[in-house]
Order: structure tokens, then sequence, then C-alpha cells
């Protein structure tokens, strides 16, 4: 799905996704990948099942406000003791499937807001 939102500072936008791709300002991405207004992390985790606390301390050190964790194409809830940092740091973590965070992400981008897209492509 193509997506189009009119760039008004030099954030990084989510221009695009499918299946197995995000495309951050029109950079194709065929691994998993945490962006953020300012910086994309890539590679991240390479599956689902392999999250680990380590990963999400990746997210953490970013010190961002929300993260949104994008979990593939279906929604899957990770366990709780793995983000535990996030938490305890007062850092927002919202779980959806990988589309939606990336729109999402945009939203909360374009408000300004200093939000963490994680996301899971399968």
């Amino acid at each position: 799905m193509k997506l189009h939102l009119s760039r008004s500072s030099d954030s990084n936008q989510i221009t695009g996704h499918g299946p197995n791709h995000v495309l951050v300002n029109r950079e194709r991405h065929e691994t998993s990948l945490i962006v953020l207004p300012d910086e994309v992390v890539s590679p991240w985790v390479a599956v689902f099942e392999n999250l680990s606390a380590r990963d999400f301390d990746l997210v953490l050190m970013r010190a961002p406000e929300i993260v949104l964790l994008g979990c593939g194409a279906r929604l899957r809830f990770p366990s709780p003791a793995l983000y535990a940092g996030l938490i305890k740091a007062r850092i927002g973590v919202e779980v959806m499937d990988t589309a939606a965070a990336c729109r999402t992400y945009n939203i909360l981008a374009a408000e300004g807001r200093r939000v963490a897209a994680a996301l899971i492509l399968e």
C-alpha cells in the first residue's frame, strides 16, 4: 500500500508498505526495523518468536515517548516482561499489526511526537 503525506519537515515518514517491505522516505527496507523521526535502525529482530528484552533496549536507548510495535501480518502480543524497561521508563507501548503501526506512526510523527515504530517484517 502506498501512503502519501506531504513532508513538512525533515523527519522520517513511512511512504509505503507491503507484506515483506516498508518504504521510509521512499527507500525500501526488507528486514525488520525501527523507524523514528530522526533515525532508522535496520536490521532489528528477525522474527516475532525471537523477540528479547535486548531488542526492546535498542528502542529504549532512543528515548521515544511512545513505541508502536508492529508484529507482522497478524496481531500477536509479546510477553510484557520483554518490554518492562519501556514501561518502567514510562514509555507507552502499543501493539498492532505492522500495517497499522505504519499508518499510526505517520500520524503521530506529523503531530511532532517522538514516536518509534518497531516493525517486524515477515
